[in-house]
Order: C-alpha cells, then structure tokens, then sequence
C-alpha cells in the first residue's frame, strides 16, 4: 500500500502529474492473488487522505472498492425500504427529505467517492438555495431543515455501513471533527429564547381566551392549557385514561398526522398527569355531550351501538384532524377573545379589507403555543404558577430528558434576585 507519483505527457505534448494510491484487498483475483486497486488523484494531501483511511478500513474488513460502490441514490432506497416499520409520518418525513433535499444533489455520488467536503458543499447549497444539477431555481433551506436532512444523510449512510456497502460515516466524521459545546450555541442564539407575549401566551391573554371559548372546544383548551398535552395525545386521549376519582389522566396513546393510533414520541411521553378541579368538573358535563364512535354492531332491537371511545373526537366520534382543531376551534377563540395581531403583506404592510379595516390572524398559532403556556404555568410560583423544579417540569412535560426542559423553559425559572426575597434569606445579622 503506497501513495505514488504518475506523470505522463498529453498529446499536446503537456506534462502531466496526478497521485496514485495503490492497495490491495483480501479478496483474490483470477490468478488467485490479492487484488489491486488503483486510484487517482490531482492533490496530494488528497491522495495522502484517501491512503490513510483506506489502511483503516482494510485492516477492519470494511473497505468497498470504488467499482463495486453503489450511489446514494441505490443506498437511499435501501434505506427508505428499511424504515417500514417506522410511524407513517416519520417514514413520510424522511422520503420526502431524500426526494427533495438529498438525492437531487448527491443521489449519483457512489458511497465511496463521499467526502467530507463534497457533504459541505452540499450543506453550503441547501443554505444558499443554490439548484441542484438540472433544477431551474431553489429556495434557500432554514437552517433547522439543513440539520434535520443531514442527520438523515446520516442515517442513510449508517444503513449502508451496516450492510457492508460503506467503510466510513463521513457526516460522523463531519459531526466529530466541529466543537459541539459552541455548535449547539450557535444553534440556541439562531432560535432564540421563547418569550412571553411573542410565543408564550401571558396570563391576561389566557383568561381572555378561556372567556371566549364554549362548546365542544372550551374542554380541548382547558386540557391543552391546564395539562399541556400536545396536540397528537389530545387527539388520541380516550375517556378510559382519565381517572376522575384521582383527578388525573393518563397519556398512553397518541394520534399521528395520518389519524393512526400509535404510542407516544418517547418512553417519557407515556406518563401521568394532574388534572385541576375546575377543568375536571368540565370534562365531566362535557362526557355527558361527547359524540359516541358507532361500534358496528347492533343491539336487541336493531339499533346502532354506540361507544365513548375519544375525549375530544369530531362529530362522528372519530379522531378528530389536528386541521380541524386549529382552524376551527383555536384561530376562531383567539380571534373571538382579541388576542390578535394584523395581517401583513410580504412588505411588512398591515392588510385590510373592503371596507377599510385592518384584518387580523390569531397572534399564536396551533395549540404549542398553549402547551408552552402550560411550561411557564408550571414554573412560575404561586399564585401565579405552581412552582415546580425543573425535574417536575419534564415529568409534566414528557420530555425525553431533563436537558431539553432545561434548553426549552430554564431561562423561566424565577431568579433569586427579588429584593424582598434577598432581604428575608439575608437574616438579622448580615
């Protein structure tokens, strides 16, 4: 195994110069020797790369020759076949990033010839909304959904790693070389931090939308803003999982984008919750008026048996759209209750309509924003809040991991720097 140079002189009569790194596999020839392989490069620091990694992955038993490499493209298939089992939304999420986002730019790129750089570039394009070959325009990618794509480049490429089809990882490898303390920095100041008013909704705001708020859809919010269920287990939330004795309820169960039953995003997801008196004494009066889902049987006398199955179904009783909850029941409310801001046009320009008057749009929108509501209630003290620790939060919360609550709501927390509460804590004596 060595890194050598080639020159030779073109027709032209030019000289030419390229770096050759020459190895050989444990696999035999005709001749029932090792085979060679060749490869070419025009930088060094390239070809010294390449040898380096190749002696690695030689040395593992995982190196795949350039000839016998297959694209990104091929390896993305096999990838999207795997992922089967996955939630419909998932699996729907990662062909539509691939079909998008992936393939267009590096689907003819064998696995081998992936690099580092090549996945930089690409990176770069995605941010610039730079076409991919044969496009006629692109918009520019956020740079959430150039993460999110190039942790799934990620995972495709495990998937072909673990199939023998790649020795290297490179987004990995892309990953391990950046400092990850100052990336995920970077990241929080890119977000910024939720503020109340701007994406958490205030207390003012909350009693204004609660006056508002009737019929079927004055419980839904109650639960959203008093439990802070997310909107895929208010829709899967059955009638068997609250306990009225305890005055709790039980999130077991989820309903996905495609109105498919399933467990919930994370281990930690599956938990208990407490339920307040006054939203209990509603869900109550509410059991008595929800629709009934029609068994498809029948009774005695022919009738259609009908079962409480949802807390918070459509009007057959069903699972109801995550669409139908937003647009009808809490733009509506939010509107109804004047917690609204003025449509803009693209210039930054307040609309209005025929007769001259501003139009207006919720100033939240979907139930995240009652579900972050639920995070600041939780936190503040009382009377205000509940007054809970951080650890309490993500319990409530179903957070995977503490980090996150921390990330998401830590600045909320009260700081000690109340005059009053100093002064108490400071005792007689100083």
């Amino acid at each position: 195994m060595s890194v050598r140079t080639h020159t030779w002189t073109t027709k032209a009569g030019e000289s030419r110069q390229a770096y050759v790194v020459q190895y050989s596999t444990p696999e035999l020839d005709s001749r029932g020797k090792r085979r060679r392989h060749l490869k070419f490069f025009q930088r060094k620091k390239d070809a010294d790369a390449f040898h380096a990694q190749v002696r690695v992955d030689v040395a593992k038993g995982v190196h795949v020759p350039h000839s016998k490499s297959i694209t990104i493209a091929e390896a993305g298939r096999a990838w999207l076949d795997a992922c089967g089992d996955l939630e419909r939304t998932t699996r729907d999420n990662y062909e539509q990033h691939f079909r998008d986002h992936i393939c267009p730019y590096l689907g003819g790129i064998k696995l081998s010839a992936l690099t580092i750089a090549i996945v930089r570039d690409w990176q770069d394009k995605l941010r610039k909304g730079t076409p991919a070959p044969g496009q006629g325009e692109a918009e520019p990618r956020s740079a959430d959904m150039v993460k999110r794509v190039t942790g799934d480049l990620g995972a495709l490429l495990a998937d072909a790693q673990e199939r023998g089809q790649v020795g290297q990882n490179v987004v990995r490898s892309l990953r391990a070389g950046r400092k990850r303390g100052k990336q995920r920095q970077a990241e929080r100041r890119a977000k910024g931090k939720l503020k109340v008013g701007v994406d958490i909704p205030t207390p003012e705001e909350i009693d204004s939308i609660l006056k508002a708020v009737d019929g079927r859809w004055r419980p839904l919010m109650l639960v959203a803003i008093r439990c802070g269920l997310r909107a895929s287990e208010l829709r899967g939330l059955r009638w068997e999982d609250i306990d009225f004795k305890k005055a709790k309820l039980h999130v077991r169960q989820r309903a996905d984008a495609f109105n498919e039953i399933g467990r919930p995003k994370s281990e930690a997801g599956e938990r208990t919750v407490p339920v307040p008196p006054k939203t209990l004494a509603v869900l109550r009066e509410w059991k008595l008026a929800c629709p009934r889902r029609n068994t498809g049987r029948r009774d005695e006398r022919g009738e259609p048996i009908r079962e409480l199955l949802y807390v918070f179904p459509n009007g057959s009783g069903n699972i109801e759209n995550h669409s139908n909850i937003v647009k009808r029941g809490v733009i509506p409310t939010m509107l109804a209750a004047a917690v609204a801001v003025p449509d803009v046009d693209d210039q930054g320009a307040p609309k209005h309509d025929d007769d001259g008057k501003p139009i207006l749009q919720a100033k939240y929108s979907g139930t995240h924003a009652l579900r972050h509501y639920f995070a600041s209630w939780c936190i503040n003290r009382p009377p205000v809040g509940l007054g809970l620790n951080l650890k309490e939060v993500q319990d409530r919360m179903g957070h995977s991991s503490i980090t996150m609550t921390a990330d998401r709501y830590g600045h909320l927390f009260p700081r000690a720097d109340d005059s009053a509460e100093l002064a108490a804590a400071e005792g007689k004596f100083g």
